[in-house]
């Protein structure tokens, strides 16, 4: 392994702890990131709400004070299906032995794809009022990649959900036993900051390209087309760091070195990966449908 890497910044995870009746009570950036993104998130669809021209007959799908009740919805849906997602997709069989520890998240354990499932339920019956679901789609994920950008720093400043060992110059040494863990490196052992890789492109970029296309394509005006984009830009951008990620330690094993949740002969994809497939094509679809609808001015 090259000696040159980046030593991790020495971050608190906690922005201040105080001490009252014998407990500690902690904000953590990780809370932060959470709180920060679904504000940021919920100004900019309020943004679009009154903007009526960015709308298919120059007419918002929701009012202000609908997309407020409505995102009541959307926080527990994240936090439920997050939760359960993790659950489900990462460790089933411990939970199933230690169901209580379904509680526990402030022990850490969320998973994206689990989050926008719940988030989707959530919508889903938030509409049943008789929205244009498409339209609302499309304004939930407009407010969707700050939250991730801030989540994936988090991830980093936790030192948390790092990538695989490389010998590139921007390789970071993470503190801890599992991260340094590295059995064919000698020595001190850097790995890709993958949770940086996540937050420019799932986060940042695809904020960027939300942004553009809503404000300058006029993309709202046909309903779907910002929710294609932003289904298949994640999958496609999380499967590509996949290969950049430590996969987790249950899916590694002596015969499967990579973390390969499903493979023949070696070859295979991770978790993230089969949980991002999907994804890309339900965007592709979507994009697709869009295009093929009248343009509503």
């Amino acid at each position: 392994m090259t000696s040159r890497m980046i030593p991790f910044p020495d971050i608190s995870p906690e922005i201040f702890s105080i001490s009252l009746f014998g407990m500690d009570f902690a904000l953590r950036w990780y809370a932060l990131a959470y709180i920060a993104g679904i504000v940021i998130g919920w100004r900019l669809v309020v943004m679009a709400a009154k903007t009526p021209q960015l709308w298919p007959r120059n007419t918002p799908t929701m009012t202000p004070a609908e997309i407020e009740e409505m995102l009541t919805w959307i926080i527990l849906g994240v936090i439920l299906g997050g939760r359960l997602g993790y659950v489900a997709f990462y460790q089933p069989a411990y939970y199933l032995q230690n169901p209580i520890e379904i509680l526990y998240i402030w022990q850490g354990g969320m998973s994206f794809h689990g989050g926008l499932l719940g988030v989707v339920l959530a919508a889903y019956l938030y509409t049943r009022r008789g929205f244009d679901r498409f339209s609302v789609a499309d304004a939930i994920v407009l407010g969707t990649p700050p939250g991730i950008l801030l989540g994936r720093i988090a991830n980093f400043i936790n030192a948390e959900l790092w990538g695989r060992p490389t010998d590139m110059p921007w390789g970071v040494a993470f503190p801890g036993e599992a991260a340094q863990f590295c059995p064919d490196v000698v020595g001190i052992c850097a790995r890709h900051p993958s949770q940086l890789y996540e937050a420019a492109l799932e986060g940042l970029v695809l904020m960027v390209v939300l942004l553009w296309i809503v404000w300058r394509r006029n993309a709202l005006k046909t309903p779907g087309y910002a929710c294609g984009i932003f289904f298949a830009g994640y999958g496609l951008a999380r499967f590509v760091i996949e290969f950049a990620r430590q996969p987790d330690a249950q899916f590694i094993s002596p015969g499967n070195p990579l973390g390969l949740a499903w493979h023949v002969g070696g070859y295979g994809l991770t978790m993230g990966q089969i949980l991002s497939l999907p994804m890309i094509l339900l965007g592709l679809w979507l994009i697709r449908r869009a295009r093929a609808l009248p343009h509503r001015a």
